[in-house]
């Protein structure tokens, strides 16, 4: 046997001890991640397993009845207050997304194309309202369209209106309006990152073919950028689903959600397994909604295509 033959064989045999493995470059990329891997599993998922634990056992009156029940469930899904505030967070969460993503789109293709070398100017400008607290930004919209108003003085010198209008504020309307302004930028930044990955190229194709602009926009501006759309999408109705502040404070009781009713039940009213079921509940609901959504969108940029 040749002396090459020899090295073959002791490398085979070295590579398969498990010290030669605990050396290779894979055993020292798992340590790297498993910290951070066990750290965002601690800090993420573990309070959710905590919560889903809650929903299925029993408030009774200072102690937890850790028997398995469905019974707050079945309260979380049949109470009619509680079917009404469901819909209701749905319902404003999936208005505002819609709006966003379409007040946002131009504005991202506008920097996109035409910003030229004011490009990060134009991003430095969008995000400057985050630099704010979210709490102020709300109060301020409250100042915005309350009765004494920025926005029912202007009406009334531009002559719009004889006196001041009450329906602006406390009323779903108001929370939409809110929550548009508070979650725009985190809608036009991944929509922005998606249009600059579009290839001019094949816009440039499209109008040498014959198409308009608005045609050659639809079939390739659009599509190659529905990415970044659906990302927006659901950066902006997740979290608003369960948005607390902004009912609160400019939503009356018309614009009463969903999360309002979860913190009264781990609040005063000490019902924390109804409070968990309602949660769950509610991100059983959002995930469903969100596939749902995301299936649309991508059925009718097809059939625009």
């Amino acid at each position: 046997m040749t002396a090459a033959a020899f090295d073959t064989i002791a490398d085979t045999s070295s590579s398969s001890r498990p010290g030669a493995w605990m050396r290779s470059e894979e055993a020292r990329g798992l340590a790297m991640i498993s910290p951070t891997f066990l750290y965002a599993l601690a800090v993420l998922f573990l309070p959710v397993l905590i919560v889903i634990a809650y929903s299925f056992w029993t408030q009774n009156y200072l102690d937890i009845d850790r028997t398995f029940t469905l019974e707050n469930y079945r309260q979380a899904l049949t109470e009619p207050i509680y079917r009404d505030l469901f819909i209701r967070s749905l319902w404003i969460s999936l208005t505002v997304s819609i709006v966003t993503v379409v007040f946002s789109y131009p504005i991202a293709w506008f920097i996109s194309f035409h910003g030229g070398v004011h490009k990060n100017l134009w991003l430095f400008l969008i995000t400057v309202p985050c630099w704010t607290s979210y709490l102020l930004r709300v109060m301020s919209w409250k100042v915005i369209l309350g009765y004494g108003g920025v926005m029912n003085t202007g009406l009334i010198s531009m002559g719009l209106i004889d006196k001041p209008v009450t329906s602006l504020l406390y009323n779903s309307n108001a929370v939409v309006i809110t929550l548009v302004h508070s979650w725009a930028a985190f809608a036009i930044l991944p929509i922005y990152v998606s249009l600059q990955k579009v290839d001019r190229t094949l816009i440039e194709a499209a109008r040498d073919l014959g198409d308009s602009r608005l045609r050659a926009f639809l079939r390739v501006t659009l599509p190659l950028s529905l990415p970044g759309v659906i990302s927006a999408f659901l950066i902006v109705m997740i979290p608003t689903v369960g948005d607390y502040v902004t009912p609160r404070l400019v939503g009356g009781k018309d614009g009463v959600m969903i999360a309002t009713a979860i913190q009264a039940q781990f609040g005063k009213a000490a019902n924390w397994p109804l409070g968990a079921a309602l949660s769950v509940t509610t991100m059983v609901l959002v995930s469903l909604t969100a596939a749902a959504v995301v299936l649309v969108l991508k059925f009718t940029v097809r059939r625009i295509r």
